[in-house]
């Protein structure tokens, strides 16, 4: 990567830094709703080599995509630059809008998470710019989980304002703020994080992810539909986000389509507190019937599930799953099914067999380890 980053700039890098894919293992279409969730880092990240400048501007490229960036920071601002590039710039942009001198840089953004695919790979991509501009621009947030917690509001900040895509912060906070050997349990009211530990090689267990290989996109507007549908339905409530709501207050709501998705966020949040007992009590093989629980309310209430994850998650319980669920903004992407560990090769061969019977894609597949957040390469 050294060599690509001196063809592209002229000179060497400063470093290499990383910030990891993410997994979440319950707690879907609940952060934009103050509501609590448990992701993990996984092990495939994406990997940037910057160098500082101190002129004010910013020089993106990529290895695999053939649009890049030239600008001043001043440039920066809602829809500038357009593509992977706004990003990488937004987040600039949301760390000198906070308030944080920010420094020109030239970036090289190598290997990545593997877009669309449910794993996060925008959030990857701004958490690994994010650690990198901290660091050439001395700002010193890194160092604790409180900073990286500021780090991960500039991350979704530019998800949300330069590039137009209306997210939760979930992707970007478990980017940055997780540990190796843990899920985090963010309370997405004040940003808030316990780490809960999930040994899954202690347990006998793995966690399969299935890429359907379906390619989503969270700014084509269906996402952005989801989340003013929960943002109606806790007006209608009277309450500030729908945490705040009970089972028992969704009979109010008039709109049917606007109370599914309402009972499918109350329920989920309630399925993430129960997840999360049960771990602590490193009861992991009891969680199963609560990820098939998740599905169901994505598919069903929340609508965002498609027939290729639905194949997934069925193949992947006929075949002794213990649990199986869809993961990520939906609409395609990735499924993740909780298995002993000598049935991995066993289920992912159903699930393809699966998806040849149903004339789909041929999927793919990867394990989830719970890995650390971002941080420097060298």
């Amino acid at each position: 990567m050294t060599m690509s980053f001196r063809a592209a700039f002229g000179r060497e890098p400063d470093g290499r830094w990383a910030a990891p894919g993410r997994v979440n293992l319950i707690g879907e279409h609940v952060d934009y709703a103050a509501g609590l969730c448990l992701p993990l880092a996984l092990p495939q990240r994406t990997v940037v080599a910057a160098a500082r400048r101190d002129d004010g501007r910013v020089r993106l490229r990529s290895t695999s995509e053939q649009a890049g960036w030239d600008g001043p920071l001043e440039e920066i601002g809602r829809g500038t630059p357009e593509g992977w590039a706004g990003y990488a710039a937004g987040v600039l942009w949301a760390l000198r809008a906070a308030g944080h001198p920010v420094c020109g840089i030239d970036l090289l953004v190598g290997d990545s998470v593997p877009p669309g695919a449910g794993l996060s790979s925008s959030a990857a991509l701004e958490c690994a710019v994010a650690v990198a501009v901290d660091e050439l621009a001395g700002l010193g947030l890194a160092g604790t989980d409180a900073g990286r917690a500021l780090l991960a509001t500039a991350c979704q900040r530019a998800e949300n304002e330069v590039v137009g895509a209306p997210t939760g912060g979930m992707d970007q906070a478990a980017a940055l703020r997780c540990t190796a050997r843990h899920v985090l349990l963010l309370d997405c009211l004040d940003w808030s994080a316990q780490q809960v530990p999930l040994d899954l090689t202690a347990a006998g267990l793995t966690l399969l992810v299935i890429d359907t290989r379906v390619r989503h996109q969270l700014a084509d507007g269906q996402y952005g539909r989801r989340r003013d549908s929960v943002e109606r339905a806790a007006a209608a409530l009277g309450v500030a986000a729908l945490r705040e709501a009970s089972p028992d207050d969704l009979a109010t709501l008039h709109d049917p389509v606007q109370r599914r998705r309402a009972r499918h966020v109350v329920t989920e949040i309630a399925r993430v507190r129960e997840v999360a007992d049960l771990l602590r009590q490193r009861r992991v093989r009891e969680i199963g019937p609560l990820l098939d629980a998740s599905h169901a309310s994505l598919r069903d209430d929340y609508e965002v599930s498609c027939a290729e994850l639905d194949t997934a998650v069925t193949a992947a319980r006929q075949a002794g799953a213990l649990g199986a669920r869809m993961t990520g903004g939906g609409f395609g992407g990735s499924a993740i099914a909780l298995v002993t560990s000598d049935a991995a090769d066993r289920v992912a061969d159903s699930v393809r067999a699966a998806f040849e019977r149903a004339g789909h894609r041929e999927p793919s597949f990867l394990l989830a380890v719970p890995s650390p957040g971002a941080g420097r390469l060298d």
